[in-house]
């Protein structure tokens, strides 16, 4: 098969339109269809369902686009790899991370990692969904769990413990509870059930709980920093994350003493770059910031 047909394929299977894919690949509509309608001709299978609103591939064509698009990350792996300079780490680097973790502990120290590397260039995507290393989506991930996917390189890079939180303002109204179970006499604020990020993160409503006891959040939200701010306002009490203790201004730490599960976060990264000094200086950053934590 033709390399630079099959470029022009994978183009058009992620745009969706040889419109869009022509407009990438800085090639006219119509010399983009004639790649497409050459390739399969040359595989005798069709690749694409034509409809007025876009292109849609058939069975064989999302057999064809798994495959290349491996292909293509591979080779821009590799590509990465062989271009690193000798003498210092140079290049882009790709990090994902949850929302909370990369806005509130992160960000604050990226500047002192670039202004030591500045031959780096990074690029940080947070999301609390897990991006695809292996398809090349980030080159690294800092994940609050063990890594689910073969092939990857893990370091632990911290534990992390919940810490309970309240604003003044709603302990004055509700008054403070003194145990657990008193948590069935106050309003709570949850993570919301989309793609909750760490496990056992509503911990909170089941901790101490009583047979029968019902706990109805106060509020449900899909954001621990929104979590943070919510509990603020004096809306309800909320267990964050201790590395956000930098952000808990107006807040009163309450239930002290229980008994909460912890979050083991993973510095994690495909094996192809186990050799990229990129990773290696990031991810000894990142270790030497957290021991300055204990």
């Amino acid at each position: 098969m033709d390399w630079d047909k099959l470029r022009v394929f994978h183009a058009v299977a992620e745009a969706g339109s040889f419109t869009h894919a022509g407009e990438t690949l800085n090639l006219s509509q119509s010399a983009v269809s004639r790649q497409i309608s050459a390739l399969e001709e040359a595989l005798a299978v069709p690749l694409f369902h034509r409809h007025a609103r876009g292109l849609i591939l058939t069975e064989q064509g999302e057999t064809l686009n798994r495959t290349v698009r491996e292909v293509f990350a591979k080779l821009a792996m590799t590509e990465t790899l062989l271009t690193e300079s000798k003498e210092k780490p140079t290049g882009r680097l790709k990090v994902t991370t949850t929302v909370a973790f990369g806005s509130t502990w992160l960000a604050p120290r990226l500047k002192d990692f670039l202004d030591h590397y500045p031959e780096i260039t990074l690029s940080v995507v947070l999301d609390d969904a897990e991006l695809d290393l292996a398809m090349r989506e980030a080159d690294v991930a800092i994940r609050m769990h063990p890594p689910r996917q073969p092939d990857l390189v893990q370091r632990h890079l911290l534990t992390i413990s919940w810490v309970v939180y309240a604003s003044e303002e709603y302990l004055a109204k509700h008054g403070t509870p003194q145990r657990i179970e008193d948590l069935a006499d106050h309003k709570l604020v949850l993570y919301g059930e989309y793609r909750p990020p760490v496990p056992d993160i509503n911990w909170l409503a089941e901790a101490g709980k009583r047979a029968g006891v019902t706990r109805k959040p106060a509020l449900e939200m899909n954001s621990i920093f929104g979590m943070l701010r919510a509990a603020r306002s004096g809306l309800g009490i909320a267990a964050l994350p201790d590395y956000m203790v930098e952000e808990t201004e107006g807040l009163v730490r309450v239930l002290p003493e229980v008994k909460a599960p912890k979050v083991d976060a993973y510095f994690v990264y495909p094996e192809e770059l186990r050799n990229s000094k990129r990773v290696a200086v990031f991810r000894d950053f990142l270790l030497a910031r957290l021991a300055e934590k204990g």
